[in-house]
């Protein structure tokens, strides 16, 4: 999927399972900072309750950010200066997934591409 540079904002949608909570820790500590600095926002933290429905196996964790544009979100993942932060989620978190959502007023744009 080719990333295309534009400054509508993006949503970050992260469901994981804790697999180190010391090294979760780490990088929680100093994440918030670093993701307000970037031009993120956390939207939301929870913790799973249940499975109503769908097939993807359930993880513990769910973290919505939001990015202020793709190249926020992209200048958050490559700034050098976090190289240091990243590792820290990576080997804290298990069963990650990370996915992106671009912001919509409503569902128009995407129910007039399905007719």
């Amino acid at each position: 999927m080719k990333e295309t540079t534009d400054k509508k904002p993006v949503y970050a949608l992260n469901l994981f399972d804790i697999a180190d909570s010391d090294e979760y820790m780490a990088y929680s500590r100093r994440s918030a900072a670093e993701v307000s600095s970037h031009g993120g926002k956390i939207i939301a933290l929870g913790r799973f309750r249940k499975s109503v429905k769908g097939d993807i196996k359930p993880r513990t964790v769910m973290i919505v950010v939001e990015w202020e544009s793709i190249d926020a979100f992209n200048s958050y993942c490559n700034d050098p200066a976090l190289a240091d932060l990243h590792p820290h989620r990576e080997k804290g978190g298990g069963n990650y997934i990370w996915h992106l959502f671009d912001r919509l007023d409503d569902l128009r744009p995407i129910l007039k591409k399905t007719q």
